[in-house]
């Protein structure tokens, strides 16, 4: 649909849509300035996954990244780490990683907070979201 709307001249900039290294550098820089402007101790940034698999695991690697590639030790982990996901581990499937394998990969603490609901995202994820803005 994107692209056929490009093609049209419905959309007029093709980069309205970040690319994926394009949207991994933005959300590095987002993360270091927040992370410090909650060092303070007022708080934490966590990550609420939907889904998985590699899409699902893209954007928690900008920790692992700042750490081993960038040399920034000093950037906290995520604060918490909250997982919907149909699939199963068995048969070691990628897309369902238990949030525990995550450590072994640097994305997350052995005292991070980790959930996971196994479950459709289609029905699980709007009734957390409806939960949250208290509808």
């Amino acid at each position: 649909m994107y692209a056929g709307r490009v093609i049209t001249g419905e959309i007029k900039n093709v980069h309205t849509v970040r690319t994926g290294i394009e949207y991994m550098t933005w959300l590095a820089d987002w993360y270091t300035k927040s992370a410090k402007l909650l060092k303070n101790g007022e708080g934490s940034i966590g990550f609420f996954q939907i889904g998985g698999g590699i899409a699902g695991d893209f954007p928690i690697c900008v920790v692992p990244m700042l750490h081993q590639d960038l040399d920034r030790p000093e950037v906290p982990l995520w604060g918490y780490f909250s997982q919907i996901s149909d699939s199963t581990t068995s048969y070691g499937s990628y897309s369902g990683a238990v949030p525990n394998e995550k450590i072994t990969w640097g994305k997350l603490g052995q005292k991070t907070p980790k959930f996971i609901v196994e479950s459709d995202a289609t029905i699980v994820a709007p009734l957390i979201f409806a939960w949250i803005l208290g509808q």
